[in-house]
């Protein structure tokens, strides 16, 4: 009985209570009619309640539901902007609305709203600060010098960012095109569009004797700091408040900042542990642990201390630990998106308690997916509680008329580090994975022993492109593909993905969104059937990134989406992008190669009508590992920064709405910018 009815039950008189107990212990019944009646009465007060106190909470723009934010906007004048998507709400800055008024043309007020109308981080610079300039002995600017302090080295550290304490001369261009910066007039809002992800408790790889990488793919990469939120509005932000990759001098001089116990308040960035006991932090030694010769420089560290190196993510113990030993780094990683899985939420594709009779959680439950397996009988749901690595051979037996799946907890991201892993299923079976880091094998569904399966879903999870990855970050093994989908009939679903290459049965469906296939190379065969050069299934691809060429039997639909094919030489393609059923189907607000052979194309780039040079995408980097993979480049053509279908970049990170973002903080810029000021708008990841 809840407290609501149970309040409501004790409001009866006694004898009416004591008669209802005796007449459903006369029926058989938990309860008797009486206090049935009571418990229905009870739910829709609550729901009354709840109603009351939502119309409380409305009154206020901290808790007001999403819907009510622009009406409370609209009374103190609040101008909507473009609706960004991906959970992004104008809450923010209806709140800081009549705050930022009061101090409107102020470089704290620009880099607040900046923050606020982006959703990104911010840092405002005002370029006419750090001008040098002539000096007048009648009143000098010492922080105007023309020649830096070489004697400086945190400070040297920070040239050509936006930190930087250096002055420059004069650029006459304009900043608002991002060619010109340091000017009178000029104030730079610089948005850093990679956030730091968190990696609590993750189990490092074993790179040699006492010789460990953060990663749990094995390979070396930066570690981030994790952003301080700004409490005042008159504050502007510092490294410390921005997502950076850590370099070693300022984690070393600012250690106690950046590394501490997992549980400590504020967060740390960085804890290591070694077996059960957390390393102190007068135990940390930062320095330099790049390759020399077969081993790494500085190693081993003097006994009883623990060396790190951020530039790297690599762990050096001291000669008088075990060997080998279980060691786990809580550590950030710089990334793009909620993509691929990750300690983020995922609450909105996890399925509530109710609708999960059969669950099994490892390693609560069994100590071993391949025990959890066992015990579920090929329906239920087995779930990962710990962001571990798992190193097993799996093959999933879905029961006929059944649904198995293997996900991670929410805000948990398991590394599984598998010898194979094979989905056989009965008569309309489905399987399904969220949250997984796969690595070592393909994931197969084979044409054999009566494979029956109608359906693969995968949600966040990362199919390593390569299968794996070496130390310098480089594929394993660059020409298998992540996916083998040899049964016809079988219909995949793939949603905020990334993976490699797919082979597929012609008589298959295959539909990905906001999802990044990568071949490695655009030469590289990104989707065909199982003999890489045949029609693969029926495609669909909705804001997608694929790196390779693609052979599809139909192409049902593509849409916001960049397809990065190139043919080779000796390549046997009749194009990069190929459709057998030219008749059927639609691609719409794309980037393609020219050459290639699709349905109707409606939008699309290049548009073969158009005249001048050729309108190609620019990335920041294309090697999965890297935080910026993927990732549009500021230099790329606005037909593709702005050509998808509500104005936004093509691609994987169309859901981001990156250019709407810029362009919201455009129009503010207008309203909030002092008269004869110029800013200009910089990314700096």
């Amino acid at each position: 009985m809840s407290p609501e009815t149970q309040r409501l039950f004790d409001l009866l008189p006694a004898i009416h209570r004591l008669r209802d107990a005796e007449l459903a212990r006369a029926l058989g019944l938990a309860r008797g009619p009486l206090e049935e009646l009571v418990t229905v009465l009870a739910e829709q007060l609550e729901v009354a309640e709840e109603g009351l106190e939502q119309l409380h909470d409305d009154l206020f723009i901290e808790t007001c539901a999403d819907w009510v934010v622009p009406y409370l906007g609209d009374l103190i004048g609040y101008r909507g902007l473009h609706d960004v998507g991906d959970g992004a709400s104008a809450r923010a800055e209806v709140a800081h609305t009549i705050a930022l008024r009061r101090r409107k043309g102020t470089a704290l007020v620009l880099e607040q709203l900046a923050r606020d109308v982006t959703g990104w981080d911010a840092r405002a610079v005002e370029y006419f600060q750090r001008l040098c300039t002539t000096q007048y002995m009648n009143h000098p600017r010492r922080h105007s010098l023309q020649s830096p302090d070489l004697r400086h080295g945190a400070a040297l550290e920070w040239l050509d960012s936006v930190f930087e304490s250096a002055n420059r001369s004069v650029e006459v261009r304009r900043i608002e095109s991002g060619r010109g910066r340091h000017n009178l007039p000029n104030v730079g809002l610089h948005l850093w569009r990679i956030r730091a992800y968190p990696h609590r408790d993750s189990p490092a790889t074993r790179a040699g004797p006492r010789r460990y990488r953060a990663s749990p793919l094995g390979h070396d990469l930066p570690l981030y700091n994790r952003p301080r939120a700004e409490d005042d509005i008159t504050h502007l932000a510092e490294p410390d408040n921005v997502p950076l990759p850590l370099t070693r001098r300022r984690l070393h001089e600012a250690l106690a900042r950046h590394y501490g116990a997992p549980d400590a308040a504020p967060r740390p960035a960085l804890s290591l542990r070694v077996g059960q006991d957390v390393i102190p932090r007068e135990q940390i030694r930062i320095c330099n642990l790049s390759d020399e010769g077969a081993s790494w420089a500085h190693t081993p560290p003097p006994d009883g201390t623990y060396a790190l190196d951020p530039v790297l993510g690599r762990i050096a113990l001291p000669a008088d630990a075990p060997d080998p030993a279980d060691v786990w780094l809580h550590w950030q990683e710089g990334f793009c998106a909620d993509l691929g899985g990750g300690e983020y939420s995922r609450l909105a594709t996890l399925p509530t308690p109710a609708d999960t009779t059969n669950v099994q959680h490892v390693p609560d439950d069994q100590p071993t997916l391949a025990a959890a397996l066992t015990a579920l009988g090929g329906d239920g749901v087995i779930e990962i509680t710990n962001s571990a690595r798992y190193s097993e051979t799996l093959t999933l037996e879905v029961a006929a008329g059944g649904s198995l799946e293997i996900r991670a907890a929410d805000v948990h991201r398991p590394t599984l580090d598998l010898g194979g892993l094979s989905v056989h299923g009965g008569e309309h079976s489905a399987c399904r994975l969220n949250g997984l880091l796969i690595t070592g094998t393909p994931l197969s569904v084979p044409d054999a022993d009566g494979n029956a399966l109608s359906r693969l879903e995968l949600a966040h999870c990362t199919l390593v492109p390569g299968i794996g990855l070496n130390p310098d970050g480089s594929p394993t093994d660059p020409v298998t593909p992540s996916l083998r989908l040899e049964l016809a009939g079988l219909e995949t679903r793939l949603t905020r993905c990334i993976v490699g290459g797919v082979r597929s049965h012609e008589r298959a469906a295959f539909r990905a969104t906001d999802c990044l296939i990568d071949a490695i190379a655009p030469q590289g065969v990104a989707y065909a059937a199982l003999d890489d050069e045949g029609p693969g299934a029926v495609l669909s691809l909705c804001s997608c990134t694929v790196i390779g060429k693609l052979h599809a039997s139909e192409i049902a639909l593509v849409s916001n989406t960049i397809l990065l094919a190139a043919l080779t030489s000796d390549a046997g393609w009749a194009a990069p992008v190929l459709a057998v059923r030219k008749q059927i189907g639609c691609v719409r607000y794309s980037w393609l190669p020219l050459a290639s052979i699709v349905p109707r194309r409606h939008r699309c780039q290049p548009d073969p009508a158009a005249d001048g040079p050729d309108i190609a995408p620019r990335f920041n980097s294309l090697h999965y590992g890297t935080p910026a993979y993927g990732q549009l480049a500021a230099a790329t053509p606005p037909e593709i920064l702005c050509g998808a279908d509500d104005e936004s970049e093509m691609g994987v990170y169309h859901h981001l709405a990156g250019a709407l973002r810029e362009t919201n903080l455009r129009i503010r810029l207008a309203e909030y910018l002092r008269v004869s000021l110029r800013a200009g708008i910089f990314h700096e990841s």
